[in-house]
């Protein structure tokens, strides 16, 4: 069988940032995929299941009710991989682009301090699987230590 593209992405060499992971057409409309890469694949320990959860659910609420860009906004969930997240967005974009964005989302879920929208038995499938001050230690390490002064090597996959 043929890799899919995720596949074929240097994970040796991958650092944390946020990057184009694919662009697929429908018809004349694109959706671009985000990789926001948390955690460097197999050298740093991934995000915990609680905290991801969280982190799922505060970003997707957080990223469908953002004034400008709620309705641009297709998808928010975790890599099966435990090191970050997709985003998939209407539109061609680069990183750069949706570098504002990020850095409101990554500041709303360091900063969140109530309780998590769906977290419910009604609401969410493992609600008690959520582990708020951990995904809040998180979004803050990959802000301080990436987003905020993002550089090239952490916008474009490696070779």
């Amino acid at each position: 069988m043929k890799k899919i593209a995720s596949f074929t992405i240097n994970h040796l060499d991958l650092l944390r940032g946020v990057y184009i992971s694919r662009k697929d057409y429908c018809g004349d409309h694109c959706i671009t995929t985000f990789d926001i890469r948390m955690k460097e694949p197999n050298r740093e320990p991934v995000i915990n299941n609680g905290e991801l959860h969280a982190m799922e659910h505060l970003g997707a609420t957080f990223l469908r009710n953002d004034p400008v860009l709620s309705d641009e906004i297709v998808y928010f969930g975790p890599m099966g991989c435990r090191t970050g997240f997709y985003l998939l967005m209407k539109g061609e974009r680069t990183p750069a682009d949706i570098m504002p964005l990020i850095i409101k989302l990554f500041t709303f879920m360091a900063d969140y301090d109530d309780e998590i929208p769906g977290a419910t038995p009604r609401d969410c499938g493992n609600y008690l699987d959520m582990n708020l001050p951990m995904a809040r230690y998180e979004a803050k390490k990959f802000l301080t230590e990436i987003l905020e002064d993002i550089q090239p090597e952490n916008m474009i996959y490696p070779e």
